[in-house]
């Protein structure tokens, strides 16, 4: 099984990130070939875990996650567009978190604690939250980075109150993404 941890936008902030992909898929018309995430996919990774394909390695992963995070609930603005890697041609096109940045880190830190004795390391990479709204195939202009600069994007915002792993099942389709554990923040 694929597994990912991460945390639920409100359905009022998938409304409005789906419409600022939508303006974006326009205006980038031919610049690039993207795979657009559906509204119900919507959500921010914390961890991506991977496939798991041993059953008790899977319980012992949802069991590090199911005692409740010392951290509080908080509110998560979502703003500005922008693309991974930071050079180069995007492979992700992202909308920013623009309050809710360090509250996200303590909870990735949180997790660290929790996955580290697992065996599951943290990526090199520094953690940024963001919500990915396309998975690029091809970027065809060097012009991309400039119009997702200058894009106004504002998603709003949404209360967290809880921690999700969850269970990717890949399609041809794309992606569906199943709940498995809801752990409450306090």
């Amino acid at each position: 099984m694929r597994l990912f941890i991460g945390v639920e936008v409100d359905d009022n902030v998938k409304a409005r990130a789906a419409a600022i992909g939508a303006e974006l898929r326009e205006k980038l018309g031919r610049r690039l070939t993207a795979r657009w995430i559906a509204p119900e996919n919507l959500h921010i990774t914390l961890w991506f875990i991977g496939e798991v394909r041993d059953d008790d390695r899977a319980a012992a992963i949802i069991d590090a996650i199911r005692t409740p995070f010392p951290l509080p609930p908080f509110d998560l603005e979502l703003r500005g567009a922008g693309g991974f890697p930071p050079h180069g041609a995007p492979r992700v096109l992202w909308i920013g978190v623009a309050r809710g940045q360090d509250s996200m880190l303590g909870v990735y830190n949180e997790l660290a604690v929790r996955l580290q004795p697992l065996g599951i390391e943290p990526e090199r990479r520094a953690y940024s939250a963001h919500l990915t709204i396309a998975r690029v195939k091809e970027c065809r202009s060097r012009h991309v980075r400039d119009i997702l600069e200058g894009f106004e994007a504002d998603a709003g915002s949404c209360r967290i109150d809880a921690v999700t792993v969850f269970r990717s099942r890949l399609s041809p389709k794309g992606a569906a993404y199943e709940p498995l554990l809801r752990v409450p923040l306090q």
